[in-house]
């Protein structure tokens, strides 16, 4: 059985996939942050512009949606000299370990270079993950969250 997989943006408010998007943020970190659910939804539903920062973007399997991903201005309070950002990098449990993370970050990379910054920011608390995919490890940061505070920061550089 063949399935269909697609990267695409997400620019229309009224997209079923922003409530599952919402629900997947609010329960990731959103909850534990303090932030309300209606915060997170009008995060989601404020990110999606189809030329300009913030945009979504959804990893879908044949119509269904099973991760996404953001570029954004910031996602760092403490830090707002650190932008543009990727931000969100998702994909649901039980497709983890199956080759879809470097689909996304793939895709991630080729949206990078379509855009006109030269360089992108991430921070993370993965380890040897993103340097795979050329983003360089600039330092750990305090980011004064909940968990887990101290985190990495990387960047990748458009050339």
């Amino acid at each position: 059985m063949s399935m269909n997989i697609t990267i695409k943006q997400i620019t229309n408010k009224n997209d079923s996939s922003l409530d599952i998007i919402s629900k997947w943020l609010y329960e990731w970190w959103g909850k534990d942050e303090g932030y309300l659910y209606e915060e997170v939804e009008c995060y989601v539903k404020h990110a999606i512009n189809k030329d300009s920062l913030p945009m979504t973007f959804g990893l879908f399997i044949d119509n269904k949606i099973i991760g996404l991903y953001h570029l954004i201005y910031n996602d760092l309070d403490i830090r707002v000299d650190i932008y543009p950002m990727v931000a969100d990098i998702y994909i649901l449990k039980e497709y983890r370990g199956k080759g879809y993370g470097k689909i996304l970050i793939n895709d991630i990379v080729k949206r990078i270079k379509s855009l006109n910054f030269p360089q992108f920011y991430l921070y993370t608390s993965h380890h040897n993950l993103y340097e795979k995919f050329g983003f360089e490890f600039v330092e750990e940061i305090d980011t004064y969250r909940k968990s887990p505070r101290i985190q990495r920061l990387y960047t990748y550089k458009v050339k």
